[in-house]
């Protein structure tokens, strides 16, 4: 099965890479915050009770990354087959792909969070997410696209109904359910964990919504300009409406806080592990309407931010051990050492007073962009010009 060859316009290109490069740059302001501020150990940048408004807008900015990153690595098949990619070859890509991403979640990147290889414990994260969705959507190919997209639509949409199986009830297959939709620890020998960050169900359905929306990136561009902006409204709009009715689409209901900002707060925070319904039109809904008005938009930044979304995967990489070395240089010029940066977590050896304000942590992050520009062009222009098939297994 093959959809006939339509070459799309560099500039529709283009604003996919500009929506992946923001993504791309803004997620890192998280993980600087990890590496630069001891908030996560001292109380949850989301727990209203304990965080500052800098601190939650900081967490929360960066919650329509991993949905959009997901959501347009299914829109990247679609225009694998678009072009005239035989099916069978688009799903062995996926699968070798994503069993390489897999493989390298529990090494580089392990070893970019933690640097040390102490295997007692492993975080189950994004990578590893992309890699089974992956996975996951190369058998979905063999059915029709638009079963592929309603199937991607309904997990995302219906999949919170399954919030109240605990994975206790499940007995001997409790361990499953925690790598399909409930995130936890898993102890298969005493001393030894897996932490659970992406259960798997949600993510997968976003990925396949992604592959299915590719097709209007098929149509003229009034068509599609018209089509991404009522899906941005419309998407929007039911998050609003749906958190005001407070019954369905997260777990949490949201509640008055102590102020009106705090309770705005409190109704925009939703459950991103797994995400949930509402999570993810806050997230996608606005990323439709950015997409919409990205085609028209050109100059350096632009045209900066289209490189880092036209490599992800290398960027990724080294952001984290390239954030990590800077905080154990920072940490050896204040303290003289900096064990607990080399710690698996719960990281209970970090100093009582390490403790940075935000304005350390966008320096951070915005000396990382900037170090990691040069080696993005680099790899941009070297991937442009080689088509090997190896080049195929980065993201």
């Amino acid at each position: 099965m093959e959809i006939p060859a339509a070459p799309l316009p560099h500039q529709r290109l283009d604003s996919l890479d500009l929506l992946r490069g923001l993504a791309m740059v803004v997620m890192a302001i998280d993980h600087a915050r990890d590496f630069f501020s001891n908030a996560n150990f001292l109380f949850d940048p989301t727990d209203l009770t304990h965080s500052t408004v800098g601190f939650f807008l900081t967490r929360w900015i960066t919650n329509f990354c991993a949905p959009v990153f997901m959501f347009l690595c299914g829109t990247g098949v679609f225009l694998s087959v678009s072009h005239g990619k035989p099916l069978r070859e688009v799903q062995k890509t996926l699968v070798i792909r994503g069993l390489w991403l897999i493989f390298l979640e529990f090494t580089l990147i392990r070893f970019g969070w933690y640097f040390n290889l102490d295997y007692h414990f492993v975080k189950l994260g994004v990578i590893w997410a992309i890699g089974w969705s992956m996975i996951a959507l190369a058998g979905l190919l063999y059915l029709p696209r638009w079963l592929v997209t309603t199937a991607g639509c309904v997990i995302m949409g219906l999949h919170n109904l399954l919030d109240g199986i605990n994975p206790e009830s499940l007995g001997s297959l409790g361990w499953l359910w925690n790598i399909l939709h409930v995130p936890g620890r898993l102890t298969p020998y005493p001393g030894w964990h897996f932490q659970v960050k992406y259960p798997l169900i949600p993510w997968i359905g976003v990925m396949a919504a992604g592959y299915g929306f590719g097709a209007c990136l098929l149509w003229d561009a009034g068509k599609r300009r018209k089509f991404l902006i009522y899906l941005g409204l419309g998407l929007t709009v039911a998050f609003f409406l749906l958190r005001l009715a407070n019954f369905y689409g997260d777990p949490h209901t949201w509640t008055f806080q102590k102020n009106a900002l705090f309770t705005c707060f409190s109704f925009l925070d939703c459950a991103k592990y797994p995400p949930s319904l509402l999570y993810l039109l806050i997230a996608l809904g606005p990323a439709f309407l950015a997409l919409a008005w990205f085609e028209s938009l050109s100059g350096p930044l632009v045209q900066s931010l289209v490189i880092f979304g036209r490599v992800p995967f290398i960027y990724y990489v080294l952001h984290l051990p390239l954030l990590h070395g800077m905080a154990v240089a920072v940490a050896l010029v204040r303290y003289g050492e900096a064990p607990w940066l080399f710690a698996n977590p719960p990281w209970q050896i970090w100093p009582i007073d390490y403790t940075y304000d935000l304005v350390a942590t966008y320096l951070a992050w915005g000396a990382a962009v900037v170090l990691l520009f040069p080696v993005c062009w680099w790899f941009a222009d070297l991937k442009a010009r080689h088509r090997d098939w190896w080049w195929l297994y980065y993201l």
